[in-house]
């Protein structure tokens, strides 16, 4: 006898969560409230239902970007994704270490006791202002913080960024404008304004016209901002120990790059070690 009101207890229990679950998808409907009329009839609410248009955000840029979203194999995906992204770091890069070699030989120069020609110094003056060095500094002292300054970035670790930041090229910054790296600018309209920023805050997310500003932009940031002035250091010591320039080691250099800090280079870290049979990947893109 008990078992059996056990059992229509358990059955009214399972018809209860089974009316339940019928009616919870649209207890979030809020019903318009219905009028009586003096005879009592119930008169039908005019309007239930209201057509939402969604609002398409048009991209900021003319760059025919491919549409990483629809590629469904994950091989393929990081392939092309590299490969689009890789030519405008390779060029960047290449653009810094000839930079860099005029730092170099200046320095030498200097040291030598050998007189700066006009062009010289202008180049020397160019490279202050651009890399952010102290006017204030001895001629010597200039040179050696922008030989910390002027260097390169591993393709590896700018490449695994690109990826993390803009969540493999799906993100609505990289799609809309060109910000593979979440790169903020500080003028109105310099970019695009974050869905969940702030009440107060006055930051947009930058906005560029090709893939090669927003690679260049994202290097010069590392290269002179004074929130990454531990990678350059760490990268300066590798190169005065004539060592590599290891991604991985770099990237302990990142903490302040993410609010996530250690677990961000971690993440980035494993990035670099699953993702190096895809670095190699290369097709033609016009950026």
């Amino acid at each position: 006898m008990v078992n059996i009101k056990k059992k229509k207890i358990l059955g009214l229990i399972c018809l209860v969560l089974l009316g339940a679950g019928l009616v919870a998808p649209f207890t979030f409907l809020k019903l318009e409230e219905i009028s009586i009329s003096s005879s009592n009839e119930i008169t039908a609410p005019k309007k239930v239902i209201k057509k939402v248009i969604k609002k398409v955000e048009k991209p900021l840029h003319d760059v025919k970007l491919p549409n990483f979203a629809k590629i469904r194999d994950v091989k393929e995906k990081k392939r092309k994704f590299f490969a689009f992204i890789k030519p405008a770091v390779t060029a960047e890069n290449k653009k810094i270490l000839a930079k860099r070699a005029e730092v170099e030989r200046l320095i030498e120069q200097l040291t030598l006791e050998q007189p700066f020609s006009v062009e010289d110094e202008a180049l020397v003056a160019k490279l202050v202002n651009d890399y952010k060095v102290s006017k204030k500094f001895s001629l010597l002292k200039q040179l050696y913080e922008l030989q910390l300054k002027v260097d390169v970035i591993p393709q590896a670790l700018v490449l695994v960024q690109a990826a993390n930041e803009s969540a493999w090229g799906t993100s609505r910054f990289a799609r809309i404008g060109l910000n593979f790296f979440g790169v903020w600018c500080y003028s109105e309209g310099c970019g695009m304004v974050p869905n969940s920023r702030n009440s107060g805050a006055a930051h947009e997310v930058a906005a560029y016209s090709s893939v090669k500003q927003g690679v260049e932009r994202y290097l010069h940031n590392i290269n002179t901002h004074r929130a990454y002035s531990v990678f350059r250091i760490i990268r300066g010591q590798l190169r005065e120990q004539n060592q590599p320039l290891v991604p991985e080691i770099l990237a302990t250099g990142l903490t302040a790059y993410s609010e996530r800090g250690a677990d961000y280079v971690l993440e980035l870290t494993e990035m670099i070690r699953h993702n190096r049979p895809y670095f190699g990947a290369t097709i033609k893109q016009n950026h």
